[in-house]
């Protein structure tokens, strides 16, 4: 087991931690050293573009960060249950635990917590990851949960997901993660062009991006919609239902999008109707330069005159007036 495959490094098996995930961690630690960078460069910024310049930065890399991180969560939708279940086929004990699913945009994660943990002389604190992205066969994933004999709760909620299931939820999710990692990188990539729009001053076509940027998330959001709103199966246990809503990733990307979308109509309206507050906003007001310029050219002024250029003096004036024949 590796640290980068989003599970912990010590514990042996193959059991997915879903609480940490390690590719989550590293993008976040990277946009964090990066504020803390532009951070430690901000006093040497002077006057009110000090704040505008450091809300530009803020908000930037809070929507780039969201928009990479959500590729790699598993809780776009979610949802739990407490149950009085059978722990393992073929079995007659029963265990109190609460039942979790997570839907994420590469697969599924289904939890199994014992309450208390130590039930019938076990452990019971499972987190088994059943993946349905490029590359990787869904139905090979549940045959070796089966291998391993896991509890009986986590193998009836992933087989709700596989291909023979009548729920016929699997093409479904499936499918439509592919369209939302497809359509947030888009999304990724437009906002670093408008990053790059930006800095280089052209305020009006980075505008544009970050509407282009913000349409392309909602898009996101809205294929993941189609999918959840499928006709799905009943989990149930017993008299309990487990029933799922969305996650903390979806309500984040939306957040995104939004913040996008108005970030975007701001800088587009502000450069029809109000331009020199956007050029004030993004650092860009020439009128200290200029007053600059006007005061070296006002000291320079006795001596680069076009007056000063026709002046003669005096005594060559009268010697080349007396020289002149009457």
């Amino acid at each position: 087991m590796t640290l980068w495959d989003g599970s912990y490094p010590f514990y042996p098996g193959a059991t997915a931690c879903f609480p940490f995930d390690t590719t989550r961690a590293v993008i976040v630690t990277t946009f964090l050293s990066m504020l803390l960078t532009f951070i430690i460069i901000l006093p040497g910024i002077r006057g009110r573009g000090r704040l505008f310049w450091f809300l530009r930065l803020v908000l930037g890399l809070f929507m780039g960060a969201v928009i990479l991180t959500v590729q790699f969560t598993r809780d776009w939708e979610t949802g739990w249950v407490q149950a009085n279940t059978s722990y393992k086929s073929f079995s007659a004990a029963q265990v109190t635990a609460d039942v979790g699913l997570h839907i994420g945009l590469a697969g599924v994660n289904i939890t199994l917590r014992g309450k208390p943990v130590k039930q019938i002389n076990e452990t019971i604190d499972y987190n088994e990851h059943f993946p349905w992205n490029f590359g990787v066969d869904y139905e090979h994933s549940y045959s070796e949960g089966l291998e391993k004999g896991l509890p009986s709760p986590i193998l009836y909620v992933a087989e709700k997901f596989s291909r023979q299931s009548p729920c016929a939820v699997h093409r479904q999710y499936r499918t439509a993660g592919h369209y939302v990692s497809l359509t947030l990188w888009l999304a990724f990539c437009t906002w670093l062009i408008s990053i790059m729009l930006f800095s280089m001053s052209i305020l009006l076509y980075g505008g544009h991006m970050l509407l282009v940027t913000a349409t392309l998330i909602l898009l996101s959001l809205l294929f993941f919609s189609t999918a959840r709103n499928t006709l799905k199966c009943p989990i149930r246990f017993g008299p309990a239902s487990l029933r799922t809503d969305y996650g903390e990733s979806f309500w984040l990307t939306l957040a995104a999008g939004l913040l996008c979308l108005l970030l975007g109509l701001a800088i587009v309206i502000l450069n029809s109707l109000q331009p020199e507050k956007l050029k004030l906003i993004f650092s860009m007001d020439k009128s200290r330069e200029e007053e600059a310029w006007d005061r070296s050219c006002l000291a320079a002024e006795p001596s680069c005159s076009v007056q000063d250029g026709l002046m003669v003096p005096l005594g060559e004036l009268c010697h080349v007036s007396s020289a002149t024949p009457l």
